[in-house]
């Protein structure tokens, strides 16, 4: 059994954590649908295999989005918190929510002394109440299309930035390079990369 590395915690239901990787992992993010005029989020992995998605046919329903994988299995329902100031963002295992607890919540933090585009978010695993499951982080810059997730030590599990090909050429702030460290839970992360992709309305 794969011991899931202390970066991020993972949710009781995933001890083998089927999700995680030996080493380290490199995606390609696309903030488009592959659906015609849909609104979504596309992910592929280094072999350029499709292994994430979403697509939103209707855009004004992103109270409640189904990140899925390949064949179109709901891995993680996210849902917004209604009538929050700030952006207030509740993930569910699988795609039942009624009668279950949230796998994590997101919310997002006012910082009067940010500066431009600089933003934070605060994780709260579900059931977790250790200070370090508490205290994961999500902090970047939105102009730059760049973040990272941090827990309480200072460990950065994941970190996504503007891809770049041959040449150093930057390609479009839609398409995104995303960085998993080994042995964390990566439908975890790809479910709080869309979160943030939420927030910031780039989905």
């Amino acid at each position: 059994m794969a011991k899931v590395h202390p970066g991020l915690p993972s949710s009781a239901s995933s001890a083998a954590c089927s999700s995680c990787s030996e080493g380290r992992e490199s995606y390609t993010v696309w903030m488009k649908s592959l659906v015609f005029n849909g609104n979504g989020f596309t992910v592929y992995d280094s072999h350029g295999n499709l292994v994430y998605r979403i697509d939103n046919y209707d855009s004004r329903c992103r109270s409640q989005v189904f990140l899925m994988d390949l064949k179109g299995n709901v891995l993680c329902t996210l849902l917004r918190k209604k009538l929050s100031i700030l952006e207030h963002w509740s993930g569910y295992e699988g795609e039942e929510v009624k009668n279950h607890k949230p796998w994590f919540q997101v919310k997002k933090i006012r910082n009067v002394f940010s500066q431009g585009s600089q933003f934070s978010c605060k994780v709260t695993m579900g059931g977790e109440r250790s200070h370090e499951a508490s205290c994961i982080r999500i902090q970047g810059s939105i102009e730059k299309s760049e973040f990272q997730i941090i827990n309480g030590s200072g460990f950065i599990a994941a970190e996504v930035k503007r891809k770049k090909v041959s040449k150093g050429i930057m390609l479009g702030n839609d398409v995104l390079r995303l960085e998993v460290e080994p042995q964390i839970d990566q439908s975890l992360i790809m479910a709080l990369v869309v979160v943030q992709g939420l927030i910031s309305h780039k989905i």
